[in-house]
């Protein structure tokens, strides 16, 4: 009797450190991913005010801190034609419009920018929130933006949210798409087509898997990139997607995809 219990206990103690062991591991993994700040906040860069160098500033949420998938901001630090500039990120997980029209003084007017390119509207998209409100925000970002700095300015489309194009929800993207070129070309600022050069990264028609995001799905994402050390674009291969590694956020190539598009931007005559 005395045997059975004491290896009951061990069989408890063992499954516990496992069980410790293992939320320790998803702990770290979600850190990385959902609470770590990105590479060059404009705290970090833009605490002084103005950068050194020319500041771009590149604006908006998780896609844009990139600590979740691919980082298209590190992908354009990292290119020797642009080591003259400062790339700051201003990204932050889980923000709308509405929330980075309530922080884009501290961080983008702030940093006496160049060049400020915005990437905003996902959650607007996931969250529903009235495309007249969507546009009303954008529009008063780049207002701000144009009277607060003397950057140039671009407005980039949103990726695909899922890739089955004919879902509702990406149905219901277009409208936020079209409204960003409005507000683009009401504003006379530049509007990068951004969806539109990813469609090319998705496979066949019959192949795409429509939207199904979840909390859990990119803390597994998460979790086998830092952990396991899988890279995004084998993680988005494995749930049998071509460019989204958790139906939102870029694998690799989708993230070099979008920072071809910035560096076109940034290298073009203005």
């Amino acid at each position: 009797m005395n045997r059975q219990i004491l290896t009951r206990k061990r069989v408890l103690v063992a499954a516990a450190l496992v069980l410790v062991a293992t939320l320790g591991t998803v702990g770290i993994a979600g850190y990385l991913a959902f609470l770590r700040a990105p590479a060059n906040t404009p705290a970090e860069a833009c605490g002084g005010g103005a950068t050194s160098r020319p500041a771009v500033v590149s604006a908006g949420a998780s896609m844009t801190q990139g600590t979740l998938g691919g980082d298209w901001v590190g992908d354009l630090r990292g290119r020797p034609e642009f080591a003259g500039y400062e790339f700051v990120n201003a990204g932050h997980n889980g923000d709308t419009a509405a929330d980075l029209l309530a922080r884009v003084d501290t961080d983008v007017v702030a940093c006496r920018p160049a060049a400020v390119l915005v990437l905003v509207g996902s959650n607007d998209v996931r969250d529903g929130t009235p495309l007249e409100r969507y546009r009303a925000d954008l529009t008063a970002i780049v207002d701000r933006l144009r009277t607060g700095t003397t950057a140039r300015i671009a407005l980039l489309s949103l990726p695909p949210l899922g890739e089955d194009l004919t879902t509702d929800i990406n149905r219901s993207l277009a409208g936020y798409n079209a409204a960003i070129e409005e507000t683009a070309g009401r504003s006379g600022v530049d509007f990068l087509p951004v969806h539109r050069r990813m469609l090319d990264l998705l496979g066949p028609d019959t192949d795409r898997r429509p939207y199904d995001f979840s909390f859990p799905l990119a803390l597994s994402a998460a979790t086998r990139h830092y952990v396991l050390g899988q890279s995004w674009d084998d993680i988005a291969r494995g749930g049998g997607r071509a460019l989204l590694i958790d139906h939102i956020h870029l694998n690799d190539r989708g993230a070099a995809r979008l920072a071809d598009v910035a560096a076109e931007w940034l290298t073009a005559t203005p």
